[in-house]
């Protein structure tokens, strides 16, 4: 007769214990991370807008208005300041949204300024934490 071999019950038992004491350790700590990613994924969107922006003003002289908005980074916008030298294929394929599913909040301050905003994971202005307002001005 052959010997049948296996795992005993106490042993998957032991086992599961042990996975379920690394996962209760671990887990907490990513969990908590989401948020931080969040932000952070934010910043860097808005730098890469930012960047996209000064290619525009390189361009055609003034970074778009607050009524051409972001969307001028995509398609040629009209109306005033009518870009001269709009480069084909415009600045970026598309316009990305927030880490939170919310559009950027743009807003031009004239020919050499401008302002980039999410509102953060409650899509108000204010808030604290993951909630607060990330602007290109902070960063």
């Amino acid at each position: 007769m052959k010997k049948q071999s296996g795992f005993t019950l106490i042993e998957i038992m032991v086992v599961l214990a042990i996975l379920a004491g690394l996962v209760a350790m671990v887990a907490p700590n990513i969990i908590g991370e989401a948020g931080a990613a969040r932000v952070k994924t934010a910043k860097a969107e808005i730098s890469n807008i930012g960047q996209a922006l000064d290619m525009y003003k390189l361009d055609n002289f003034s970074y778009p208005s607050t009524s051409q908005g972001l969307e001028a980074l995509v398609n040629k916008p009209s109306g005033s300041p009518e870009p001269k030298n709009y480069k084909s294929g415009g600045y970026m394929k598309k316009l990305p949204v927030d880490p939170w599913g919310n559009a950027y909040l743009y807003l031009s301050e004239g020919r050499n300024k401008y302002e980039i905003i999410s509102f953060g994971a409650d899509g108000e202005e204010g808030g604290e934490d993951d909630a607060a307002d990330i602007s290109s001005n902070d960063i």
